[in-house]
């Protein structure tokens, strides 16, 4: 890579500098449910992510990409039924983790619901997952990746491996990445995974914090949907993999 390359990588997020994310959403937005782009986690132990593609409906496989993470939130979601997909709210549900909306609603540490074992599989009958909003380079708008609780001990890893070394999230350009992994009873799922790829420059940085800040503004605005049929959840007790069909 020639030098001139470089410079132009290294300042790729200098593009924010005239672009107001919740200025360019009221405007074209107006009057629609707020919505990002999403990414999806494959089921049974596939390594390539379905991305957003060019066009409206297309997607692109993807063995790995960057992006940085703007922002993360718990998402922790309990249908008294069983779902089955769409857009419909759930009975109860919670963008922090600490607090639920709706039925029973309350303190989530203390709710039965939200304790293992409630779920007829073993799990917990409330699902918790967790947020991350990406900006991949070259582009304006972050693209939505849910967690699965696969997933969750790898982020929390890397996210502390980060703050030991004096740097958020938001300061760095992440490597995200699949790999196979196999319960205690030989069922394969897909985990994610989590690495530097380079940290962002002086001069990306307020553009970055700019967005981010914005970003954490709209992020409780942003519907419950289809997602939640993305991934698995790990049986505690038994370590089978739950598909999210029977979640």
């Amino acid at each position: 890579m020639n030098k001139n390359t470089e410079i132009a990588v290294v300042n790729n997020y200098t593009a924010l500098k005239d672009f107001n994310l919740a200025e360019a959403m009221a405007s074209e937005l107006s009057g629609m449910n707020i919505s990002f782009d999403r990414v999806s986690v494959p089921a049974a132990g596939g390594l390539a992510f379905e991305l957003p593609g060019e066009l409206p409906g297309e997607t692109d496989m993807a063995k790995e990409f960057t992006g940085v993470i703007l922002f993360h939130h718990p998402l922790f979601t309990y249908y008294r039924d069983s779902f089955t997909g769409g857009n419909n709210p759930p009975d109860c549900g919670s963008y922090d983790g600490v607090y639920g909306v709706g039925d029973p609603g309350g303190r989530c540490d203390k709710c039965p619901l939200n304790q293992f074992g409630s779920d007829p599989n073993g799990g917990k009958a409330c699902k918790n997952k967790r947020r991350v909003y990406i900006l991949r380079e070259g582009e304006l708008i972050p693209i939505l990746l849910t967690l699965p609780v696969g997933s969750m001990k790898e982020f929390a890893v890397y996210i502390k491996r980060l703050l030991t070394k004096g740097k958020k999230s938001s300061a760095v350009v992440t490597r995200f990445s699949l790999k196979k992994a196999t319960n205690a009873g030989g069922i394969a799922y897909s985990q994610a995974q989590f690495a530097v790829d380079r940290v962002l420059s002086p001069e990306e940085i307020p553009y970055i914090n700019a967005l981010a800040d914005q970003v954490k503004a709209l992020a409780s605005g942003v519907a419950y949907d289809t997602e939640q049929l993305s991934g698995e959840e790990i049986n505690p007790f038994t370590g089978e993999v739950v598909n999210a069909e029977q979640m």
